[in-house]
């Protein structure tokens, strides 16, 4: 399911979650976030609250699409642990350059490894979560939604991490460009001015080269490479399953919560586990 989130980071957060939730109920969640069930998303001081769109299902009773409150928290990092995180990512010119520049580097979880932080949730206990469904698990359907939406997000942009846990990216750089390495930097980012160099042309200029006293005529014609005898030529690129595909994880005819994707993908393991059994 990690295929939902494109970097690292956004993984990352999808593994933490898939390490303590049913897989059941994160596939249902999968396809909620990439099946517009979530109306209404927000993240106001690090908490993220959404509005889920639930199902009808007149064998409970529920004849009309019923809309839940899902609110999601990650544990925060007290200010003095921060304090000890920044003061370590203050002290490598290549944390301190990256992070002014609203780039994440690859690394950073080793800083915080460093003075015995992480970054990136890792288990249950770094979620406060609650959902105002009937359903008494917790993570349920609509808050494992929400979970892939949040990952979905960290992949645009990644400095939410930050606000998640408790301090936000303008804080963060302020902090930074406090440091000696920050100074420097952020005074080279500021020197908006700089000389310019005249150039003769804008393109590069042809030289005369004396032409060659005598030629063979068999590597003129022959070449002084051989062609090879044989061509391979590319195969035609094939998308397995293209028309299951294109309809997405929710078709407008799939009315289960799960993946029509997923579904499909056992049917055919199926058919081919029964295929080799009969040979």
């Amino acid at each position: 399911m990690s295929k939902f989130s494109r970097t690292w980071w956004g993984k990352r957060f999808i593994d933490a979650l898939e390490s303590f939730t049913d897989s059941g109920r994160l596939g249902r969640g999968r396809s909620y976030a990439s099946g517009g069930k979530i109306k209404e998303y927000k993240i106001i001081q690090g908490k993220i609250t959404a509005k889920v769109r639930g199902s009808i299902n007149p064998y409970f009773g529920v004849y009309n699409e019923p809309l839940y409150t899902t609110t999601i928290e990650i544990k925060p990092i007290s200010a003095a642990s921060w304090s000890k995180a920044i003061a370590n990512l203050s002290s490598k010119a290549s944390f301190v350059s990256k992070l002014l520049m609203n780039e994440m580097p690859d690394n950073i979880e080793e800083a915080f490894a460093d003075v015995n932080l992480q970054l990136l949730p890792k288990s249950r206990s770094d979620f406060n979560t609650h959902c105002s469904c009937p359903d008494w698990s917790n993570p349920c359907k609509h808050i494992a939604g929400v979970y892939y939406l949040v990952a979905n997000e960290l992949d645009a942009n990644p400095f939410l991490l930050f606000e998640l846990r408790g301090l936000s990216p303008e804080k963060l750089q302020q902090e930074l460009a406090k440091s000696p390495l920050g100074q420097v930097l952020s005074q080279a980012l500021q020197d908006q001015e700089a000389a310019l160099e005249p150039a003769k042309s804008y393109y590069t200029q042809p030289e005369k080269m004396p032409p060659p006293s005598s030629v063979n005529q068999k590597e003129f014609w022959l070449g002084e490479k051989r062609l090879p005898s044989i061509v391979e030529v590319d195969a035609t690129a094939n998308i397995p399953a293209i028309l299951i595909k294109k309809a997405g994880d929710v078709p407008p005819f799939w009315h289960k919560d799960s993946s029509f994707i997923e579904a499909m993908e056992q049917v055919y393991q199926r058919v081919r586990t029964k295929n080799k059994e009969s040979l």
